[in-house]
């Protein structure tokens, strides 16, 4: 730079962000070589942007020498307020891209069958309000293990889990559903029943490695009223149906059993029991705008329906 330069009007709107990158790599590697090398350009390219933008602000930045290039007082003031313009330029790309992956994308959403019939449609229903563009997809799995699963291999977003999780992932509470007793239609039974009421019955469970069955049965056995299975049924709604034909009576989280027969009694457990479905997503994980504007929508179902299990009998 010419000494005739300094003290000259400042050509500030000449100063472009790739001379700024530029700057602030140099700063970073110390020498111009390292510096073209990070940012895939020659060094002649970054000596000629340095050059131009210490001409267009009639101030040396950089002190070259044969140990490589250190700044100036002058250059360390303007390699910050660099820094804070690219931080602020990134911030203006993050908040495009908020509003881009709102007008489009996917969320996917893995749960078990009852929490993805009577839960996830009117969740979906509010989000379309919002972010009418954006697919919600959901995948149906038994157990949580499946749900899991799915979220490890990246094949899904968010699942909708009732066991607790590892530290591998995230979860909160999204309501808790009650279980209740189904008995036959015209069974003399009272309204507040007892455990000997149950064994009246032949009693319907699901299969004991089923997530739902082992929850029943270790209450069961802390309230010391052991109970066995006459029928171990895997589907919800051959259950339900069995009650209706008046095959036996079962213990069964009010979600699952829904739509509920008419014809069928419902009565509440002697003792309550209920299951806490969580929403679950993989721990640290980075997820588009859509999953996190879904997972907001989940949130605010959850604070208007926190008594949704505990509805009258």
């Amino acid at each position: 730079m010419h000494s005739s330069q300094l003290g000259e009007p400042m050509n500030l709107e000449a100063i472009k962000l790739s001379q700024l990158r530029i700057l602030v790599a140099v700063a970073n590697c110390g020498n111009f070589s390292e510096a073209a090398l990070q940012l895939g350009i020659s060094q002649s390219a970054v000596s000629h942007a340095v050059a131009s933008l210490e001409e267009d602000l009639g101030v040396v930045l950089l002190s070259r020498g044969r140990h490589g290039a250190t700044l100036t007082p002058v250059g360390e003031r303007v390699l910050q307020h660099a820094q804070e313009m690219l931080r602020q330029l990134e911030l203006i790309g993050r908040e495009a891209n908020l509003s881009k992956g709102l007008q489009g994308g996917q969320v996917r959403v893995a749960s078990f069958r009852s929490a993805a019939t009577h839960v996830l449609p009117s969740v979906i229903a509010e989000f379309h309000k919002r972010y009418p563009s954006i697919a919600v997809t959901i995948v149906e799995y038994r157990g949580d293990d499946g749900v899991e699963q799915a979220l490890r291999e990246g094949r899904v977003d968010i699942g909708i889990t009732c066991m607790p999780t590892t530290d591998e992932f995230e979860s909160w509470e999204l309501l808790r559903d009650e279980y209740i007793v189904l008995f036959p239609p015209g069974a003399r039974i009272p309204d507040q029943i007892t455990w000997e009421d149950l064994t009246v019955y032949p009693v319907i469970m699901p299969p004991s490695n089923d997530y739902c069955s082992i929850l029943i049965r270790d209450h069961l056995t802390r309230l010391e009223q052991p109970m066995s299975a006459a029928y171990e049924i895997m589907e919800d709604s051959t259950i339900v149906s069995m009650v209706s034909q008046g095959l036996g009576a079962t213990i069964i989280a009010r979600l699952a059993a829904e739509p509920l027969p008419p014809e069928i009694q419902v009565r509440s457990l002697p003792a309550p029991l209920e299951r806490i479905i969580r929403v679950t997503v993989l721990a640290d994980a980075l997820h588009p705008p859509a999953v996190y504007a879904f997972l907001d929508t989940l949130k605010t179902f959850t604070s208007k329906h926190t008594d949704y299990a505990s509805a009258s009998i």
